[in-house]
């Protein structure tokens, strides 16, 4: 069951939000402005805020639903951890657009609410107080899945592994934005 759930983890996170959205809507495609970032910070800068909650939910649902599936079914927390990452993997790297996709962010944060609630509620926390003091939002996604991690590990230990592999990842998606970030580059809210 583990491998079935791993791979309609990974189909569903392929899902682009942004991008159906924007077909749907008539919106630009985020991938051809702003950041090149089918996310929802970049459909905030290019379609406005409906529409950008909606990517945001829909983004964290992706990650969210397949962990509460893997948990209702009896599968391990280690096992529903590394479903969860599967679900961020698709997400980064869509089978459905040729692997041009987002972050990995809100997909995340939905796998992580679907563990643990109350770390996830932490990594919210840091992003709110980082992004309320640099108006950056890849620097608050920088931040909250790494600094989280502690508190994870003190109360789902099982779990850490698969989701450091996580923050690994979420950082790797986020190299340009570290560039940006040491050379004053990164754009500001």
């Amino acid at each position: 069951m583990f491998w079935q759930l791993a791979l309609l983890a990974y189909l569903t996170g392929s899902l682009s939000f942004a991008i159906l959205l924007s077909r749907l809507t008539g919106a630009p495609d985020p991938r051809a402005g702003g950041s090149g970032n089918p996310g929802a910070t970049n459909m905030l800068r290019l379609a406005g805020r409906g529409l950008a909650i909606s990517t945001l939910f829909g983004d964290l649902l992706k990650g969210l639903l397949p962990v509460l599936l893997a948990a209702a079914l009896g599968l391990t927390i280690e096992q529903q951890a590394w479903i969860g990452l599967a679900a961020v993997l698709g997400h980064s790297y869509p089978l459905y657009f040729r692997f041009r996709g987002g972050k990995g962010v809100a997909t995340a944060a939905g796998a992580l609410l679907g563990l643990h609630p109350p770390t996830a509620l932490l990594a919210l926390a840091i992003w709110l107080v980082v992004f309320k003091l640099s108006r950056t939002s890849s620097l608050a996604a920088l931040a909250a899945m790494p600094l989280c991690l502690p508190l994870l590990a003190w109360m789902q230990p099982e779990a850490l592994w698969p989701m450091t592999s996580l923050a690994v990842l979420i950082v790797w998606r986020h190299r340009n934005n570290l560039r940006d970030l040491s050379t004053g580059k990164e754009r500001h809210f």
